[in-house]
Protein backbone atom coordinates (compact mmCIF):
# COMPACT_ATOMS: atom_id res chain seq x y z
CA UNK A 1 0.00 0.00 0.00
CA UNK A 2 1.10 3.53 -0.93
CA UNK A 3 0.43 5.18 2.68
CA UNK A 4 2.11 2.79 4.23
CA UNK A 5 4.32 3.90 7.70
CA UNK A 6 2.67 7.33 6.56
CA UNK A 7 0.59 7.64 9.63
CA UNK A 8 -2.68 8.42 7.62
CA UNK A 9 -5.28 6.45 8.76
CA UNK A 10 -6.53 3.91 6.35
CA UNK A 11 -8.61 0.14 5.93
CA UNK A 12 -8.32 -2.39 3.71
CA UNK A 13 -10.86 -4.50 1.68
CA UNK A 14 -13.47 -2.80 3.88
CA UNK A 15 -17.28 -3.43 2.94
CA UNK A 16 -18.71 0.32 1.88
CA UNK A 17 -22.03 -0.42 3.03
CA UNK A 18 -20.29 0.82 6.77
CA UNK A 19 -19.79 4.03 5.02
CA UNK A 20 -22.99 4.72 3.61
CA UNK A 21 -26.18 6.26 4.53
CA UNK A 22 -28.02 3.54 2.36
CA UNK A 23 -26.35 1.13 4.42
CA UNK A 24 -25.16 -0.69 1.02
CA UNK A 25 -22.48 -1.48 -1.01
CA UNK A 26 -19.20 -4.16 -1.26
CA UNK A 27 -15.61 -3.75 -0.81
CA UNK A 28 -13.71 -0.80 -1.71
CA UNK A 29 -9.65 -1.83 -2.05
CA UNK A 30 -8.50 0.92 0.16
CA UNK A 31 -11.18 3.67 2.19
CA UNK A 32 -8.49 6.48 3.29
CA UNK A 33 -9.64 8.79 6.07
CA UNK A 34 -6.91 11.55 6.07
CA UNK A 35 -7.16 14.26 8.87
CA UNK A 36 -6.02 17.79 7.75
CA UNK A 37 -6.42 19.35 3.68
CA UNK A 38 -2.60 18.68 3.90
CA UNK A 39 -3.07 14.96 4.71
CA UNK A 40 -5.91 14.84 1.40
CA UNK A 41 -3.59 17.01 -0.54
CA UNK A 42 -0.95 14.48 -0.10
CA UNK A 43 -3.48 11.45 -0.42
CA UNK A 44 -4.35 12.56 -3.98
CA UNK A 45 -0.98 13.64 -4.95
CA UNK A 46 0.20 10.00 -4.64
CA UNK A 47 -3.04 8.76 -5.81
CA UNK A 48 -2.81 10.84 -8.99
CA UNK A 49 1.03 9.85 -9.79
CA UNK A 50 0.23 6.46 -9.30
CA UNK A 51 -2.49 6.42 -11.31
CA UNK A 52 -4.76 4.93 -8.77
CA UNK A 53 -8.39 4.92 -8.84
CA UNK A 54 -9.83 7.13 -6.68
CA UNK A 55 -13.28 8.62 -5.57
CA UNK A 56 -13.14 11.58 -2.61
CA UNK A 57 -16.82 11.39 -0.94
CA UNK A 58 -18.05 12.86 1.93
CA UNK A 59 -20.55 11.42 4.51
CA UNK A 60 -21.44 8.96 2.11
CA UNK A 61 -25.11 10.67 2.49
CA UNK A 62 -25.82 10.40 -1.53
CA UNK A 63 -24.30 7.39 -2.89
CA UNK A 64 -25.37 3.89 -4.07
CA UNK A 65 -22.47 1.59 -3.95
CA UNK A 66 -22.69 -1.50 -6.01
CA UNK A 67 -22.49 -4.50 -4.84
CA UNK A 68 -19.61 -5.80 -6.53
CA UNK A 69 -17.93 -2.94 -4.26
CA UNK A 70 -15.03 -0.56 -5.79
CA UNK A 71 -11.97 -2.12 -7.02
CA UNK A 72 -9.85 1.76 -6.15
CA UNK A 73 -9.31 3.95 -3.46
CA UNK A 74 -12.47 5.74 -1.44
CA UNK A 75 -10.96 8.99 0.13
CA UNK A 76 -13.28 9.92 2.80
CA UNK A 77 -13.44 13.68 3.92
CA UNK A 78 -15.44 13.57 6.91
CA UNK A 79 -12.19 13.49 9.63
CA UNK A 80 -11.52 16.98 7.97
CA UNK A 81 -13.72 18.64 10.33
CA UNK A 82 -13.16 22.19 11.80
CA UNK A 83 -15.30 25.40 10.86
CA UNK A 84 -15.45 28.56 12.88
CA UNK A 85 -17.61 31.40 13.05
CA UNK A 86 -16.36 35.39 12.69
CA UNK A 87 -19.04 37.76 12.59
CA UNK A 88 -21.33 36.93 10.07
CA UNK A 89 -18.92 34.82 8.38
CA UNK A 90 -18.67 31.00 8.62
CA UNK A 91 -15.35 29.01 6.75
CA UNK A 92 -15.78 25.38 7.19
CA UNK A 93 -13.29 22.41 6.31
CA UNK A 94 -14.72 19.91 3.62
CA UNK A 95 -15.80 17.27 5.55
CA UNK A 96 -17.72 19.37 8.63
CA UNK A 97 -21.25 18.47 8.80
CA UNK A 98 -23.00 20.92 6.87
CA UNK A 99 -26.21 20.39 9.48
CA UNK A 100 -23.88 20.95 12.15
CA UNK A 101 -22.39 24.09 10.94
CA UNK A 102 -25.99 25.29 9.97
CA UNK A 103 -27.34 24.61 13.31
CA UNK A 104 -24.37 26.42 15.26
CA UNK A 105 -25.22 29.43 12.69
CA UNK A 106 -29.14 29.57 13.69
CA UNK A 107 -27.68 29.22 17.35
CA UNK A 108 -25.40 32.45 17.15
CA UNK A 109 -28.31 34.34 15.43
CA UNK A 110 -27.32 34.26 12.07
CA UNK A 111 -30.04 33.55 9.42
CA UNK A 112 -30.13 32.10 6.26
CA UNK A 113 -28.67 28.92 6.80
CA UNK A 114 -32.09 27.46 8.57
CA UNK A 115 -32.44 25.51 5.20
CA UNK A 116 -29.56 23.32 5.95
CA UNK A 117 -29.65 22.04 9.48
CA UNK A 118 -31.53 18.65 8.20
CA UNK A 119 -29.07 17.98 5.36
CA UNK A 120 -26.80 14.74 5.96
CA UNK A 121 -24.42 15.36 3.86
CA UNK A 122 -20.44 17.34 4.40
CA UNK A 123 -19.78 20.88 3.52
CA UNK A 124 -17.71 18.92 0.43
CA UNK A 125 -20.35 17.94 -0.99
CA UNK A 126 -23.11 20.18 -0.49
CA UNK A 127 -21.00 23.02 -1.79
CA UNK A 128 -20.26 20.21 -5.30
CA UNK A 129 -23.72 19.42 -5.49
CA UNK A 130 -25.46 22.61 -4.42
CA UNK A 131 -27.52 21.21 -1.80
CA UNK A 132 -30.67 22.87 -0.62
CA UNK A 133 -33.97 22.48 1.08
CA UNK A 134 -37.06 24.42 1.68
CA UNK A 135 -36.23 26.88 -0.91
CA UNK A 136 -32.74 27.47 0.34
CA UNK A 137 -29.71 26.41 -1.67
CA UNK A 138 -25.57 26.39 -1.11
CA UNK A 139 -25.56 29.17 -3.47
CA UNK A 140 -27.78 31.63 -1.77
CA UNK A 141 -25.43 31.50 1.43
CA UNK A 142 -21.53 30.66 -0.10
CA UNK A 143 -19.10 33.61 -0.57
CA UNK A 144 -15.97 31.74 -1.56
CA UNK A 145 -14.27 28.01 -1.84
CA UNK A 146 -10.33 27.01 -1.59
CA UNK A 147 -10.37 24.05 -4.13
CA UNK A 148 -7.62 21.75 -5.94
CA UNK A 149 -8.65 21.69 -10.01
CA UNK A 150 -8.06 18.55 -11.97
CA UNK A 151 -4.31 19.31 -11.65
CA UNK A 152 -4.60 19.36 -7.96
CA UNK A 153 -2.94 23.22 -8.54
CA UNK A 154 -4.93 25.55 -5.61
CA UNK A 155 -7.41 27.84 -6.87
CA UNK A 156 -9.73 30.37 -5.35
CA UNK A 157 -13.61 30.41 -5.99
CA UNK A 158 -15.95 32.92 -5.34
CA UNK A 159 -19.51 32.79 -5.79
CA UNK A 160 -19.46 34.37 -9.84
CA UNK A 161 -17.01 31.56 -10.05
CA UNK A 162 -19.05 28.54 -9.42
CA UNK A 163 -21.42 28.65 -11.92
CA UNK A 164 -24.35 27.33 -9.16
CA UNK A 165 -27.70 25.73 -10.70
CA UNK A 166 -30.22 23.28 -10.05
CA UNK A 167 -28.02 20.53 -7.73
CA UNK A 168 -24.93 21.95 -9.95
CA UNK A 169 -21.66 23.82 -9.46
CA UNK A 170 -18.72 23.93 -11.20
CA UNK A 171 -17.16 21.20 -9.16
CA UNK A 172 -18.86 18.70 -10.92
CA UNK A 173 -17.86 19.96 -14.51
CA UNK A 174 -14.30 19.94 -13.92
CA UNK A 175 -13.56 17.39 -11.15
CA UNK A 176 -12.76 20.14 -8.46
CA UNK A 177 -12.18 18.87 -4.78
CA UNK A 178 -13.10 21.04 -2.05
CA UNK A 179 -10.94 22.19 0.69
CA UNK A 180 -12.50 24.76 2.53
CA UNK A 181 -15.56 27.08 2.04
CA UNK A 182 -16.90 30.38 3.63
CA UNK A 183 -20.23 31.16 3.72
CA UNK A 184 -21.84 34.53 4.34
CA UNK A 185 -24.82 35.29 6.66
CA UNK A 186 -26.91 37.66 7.72
CA UNK A 187 -27.97 38.92 11.64
CA UNK A 188 -31.63 37.86 12.49
CA UNK A 189 -33.59 40.88 13.76
CA UNK A 190 -35.58 41.34 16.69
CA UNK A 191 -38.84 41.15 14.67
CA UNK A 192 -37.57 37.61 12.35
CA UNK A 193 -38.23 34.45 13.76
CA UNK A 194 -35.58 33.26 15.14
CA UNK A 195 -32.91 31.24 12.91
CA UNK A 196 -33.22 28.32 15.24
CA UNK A 197 -37.02 28.06 15.78
CA UNK A 198 -37.05 28.26 11.89
CA UNK A 199 -34.46 25.19 11.64
CA UNK A 200 -36.23 23.60 14.60
CA UNK A 201 -39.83 23.61 12.38
CA UNK A 202 -38.03 22.63 9.21
CA UNK A 203 -36.79 19.37 10.84
CA UNK A 204 -40.06 18.72 12.30
CA UNK A 205 -40.98 18.88 8.39
CA UNK A 206 -38.51 16.53 7.50
CA UNK A 207 -39.24 14.14 10.44
CA UNK A 208 -43.19 14.16 9.42
CA UNK A 209 -42.99 13.81 5.92
CA UNK A 210 -39.67 11.66 5.41
CA UNK A 211 -38.86 7.95 6.37
CA UNK A 212 -35.97 8.78 8.29
CA UNK A 213 -35.93 5.76 10.22
CA UNK A 214 -34.76 3.79 7.43
CA UNK A 215 -31.33 3.58 5.68
CA UNK A 216 -31.78 5.65 2.62
CA UNK A 217 -29.57 8.46 0.53
CA UNK A 218 -32.10 10.79 0.64
CA UNK A 219 -33.67 12.46 -2.28
CA UNK A 220 -32.95 9.46 -5.14
CA UNK A 221 -34.50 12.06 -8.05
CA UNK A 222 -33.84 15.45 -9.08
CA UNK A 223 -36.76 18.13 -8.54
CA UNK A 224 -38.79 17.95 -12.28
CA UNK A 225 -39.34 21.80 -13.60
CA UNK A 226 -43.18 22.53 -11.96
CA UNK A 227 -43.30 19.15 -10.81
CA UNK A 228 -41.87 17.10 -7.91
CA UNK A 229 -40.54 13.76 -8.18
CA UNK A 230 -42.36 11.79 -5.26
CA UNK A 231 -45.94 13.17 -6.53
CA UNK A 232 -44.90 11.86 -9.96
CA UNK A 233 -44.00 8.63 -8.88
CA UNK A 234 -47.28 8.31 -6.10
CA UNK A 235 -49.36 9.26 -9.34
CA UNK A 236 -47.35 6.35 -11.14
CA UNK A 237 -49.28 4.05 -8.51
CA UNK A 238 -45.48 2.81 -7.13
CA UNK A 239 -45.59 4.13 -3.96
CA UNK A 240 -44.72 1.26 -1.50
CA UNK A 241 -43.18 -1.12 -4.70
CA UNK A 242 -40.86 -3.48 -3.35
CA UNK A 243 -37.96 -5.39 -4.61
CA UNK A 244 -35.96 -7.50 -2.31
CA UNK A 245 -35.65 -5.16 0.65
CA UNK A 246 -35.64 -2.00 -1.65
CA UNK A 247 -38.63 -0.03 -1.27
CA UNK A 248 -39.77 2.84 -2.64
CA UNK A 249 -41.50 4.77 1.04
CA UNK A 250 -44.99 4.72 1.81
CA UNK A 251 -44.11 7.81 3.21
CA UNK A 252 -42.30 9.88 0.81
CA UNK A 253 -42.27 8.35 -2.78
CA UNK A 254 -39.21 10.57 -3.81
CA UNK A 255 -36.99 8.30 -1.11
CA UNK A 256 -36.36 4.41 -1.53
CA UNK A 257 -35.42 2.99 1.91
CA UNK A 258 -33.61 -0.22 2.37
CA UNK A 259 -35.54 -2.21 4.81
CA UNK A 260 -32.91 -4.39 6.05
CA UNK A 261 -30.32 -5.77 3.24
CA UNK A 262 -31.37 -4.47 0.40
CA UNK A 263 -28.64 -4.77 -2.80
CA UNK A 264 -27.66 -1.96 -4.91
CA UNK A 265 -29.12 -3.78 -7.96
CA UNK A 266 -32.39 -3.84 -6.14
CA UNK A 267 -32.33 0.10 -5.82
CA UNK A 268 -31.03 0.23 -9.63
CA UNK A 269 -34.07 -1.70 -10.43
CA UNK A 270 -36.51 0.56 -8.71
CA UNK A 271 -35.04 3.49 -9.81
CA UNK A 272 -35.26 2.16 -13.73
CA UNK A 273 -39.00 1.30 -12.71
CA UNK A 274 -39.43 4.18 -11.48
CA UNK A 275 -37.83 6.28 -14.17
CA UNK A 276 -39.30 4.15 -17.24
CA UNK A 277 -43.23 4.61 -15.35
CA UNK A 278 -43.42 7.86 -15.47
CA UNK A 279 -41.98 8.59 -18.51
CA UNK A 280 -44.36 6.51 -20.02
CA UNK A 281 -47.13 7.56 -17.87
CA UNK A 282 -46.12 11.71 -17.82
CA UNK A 283 -43.45 11.92 -20.66
CA UNK A 284 -41.52 13.44 -17.81
CA UNK A 285 -37.72 11.76 -17.39
CA UNK A 286 -36.65 11.56 -14.03
CA UNK A 287 -32.65 12.31 -13.39
CA UNK A 288 -30.99 10.42 -10.40
CA UNK A 289 -29.92 12.99 -7.63
CA UNK A 290 -27.35 10.45 -6.01
CA UNK A 291 -23.85 9.33 -7.31
CA UNK A 292 -23.30 6.00 -8.10
CA UNK A 293 -19.89 4.29 -7.36
CA UNK A 294 -18.74 1.23 -9.21
CA UNK A 295 -20.41 -1.04 -12.00
CA UNK A 296 -24.00 -2.12 -12.36
CA UNK A 297 -25.61 -4.38 -14.32
CA UNK A 298 -29.13 -2.62 -14.24
CA UNK A 299 -29.06 0.52 -16.43
CA UNK A 300 -30.47 3.86 -15.80
CA UNK A 301 -34.01 4.21 -18.21
CA UNK A 302 -32.92 6.11 -21.44
CA UNK A 303 -36.00 6.70 -23.42
CA UNK A 304 -36.23 5.02 -27.05
CA UNK A 305 -36.17 8.25 -29.29
CA UNK A 306 -33.31 9.22 -27.32
CA UNK A 307 -31.46 5.66 -27.93
CA UNK A 308 -32.27 6.65 -31.29
CA UNK A 309 -30.36 9.67 -31.73
CA UNK A 310 -27.37 8.41 -30.58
Amino acid sequence: MYLKNSGIEFLKDHPLKDLTTFKIGGKARYIIFPKSTEELVKVLTLAKDKAINHVVVGNCSNILVSDKGFDGTIIATVKIDFFKIDGNVIEAECGAMLSQVARKACEAGLKGFEFAVGIPGTVGGAVYMNAGAYDGEIKDVFEWAEVLDENLNPVELGRADMRFSYRHSRLKEEKMVLLRAAFCLKFADKEDISPLQKANEFSKRRREKQPLSYPSAGSVFKRPPNNYAGKLIEDAGLKGYRIGDACISEKHAGFIINLGDAKAEDVRKLIYLAQKTVYEKFGILLEPEIQFIGEFETPLFVPENVQNRR
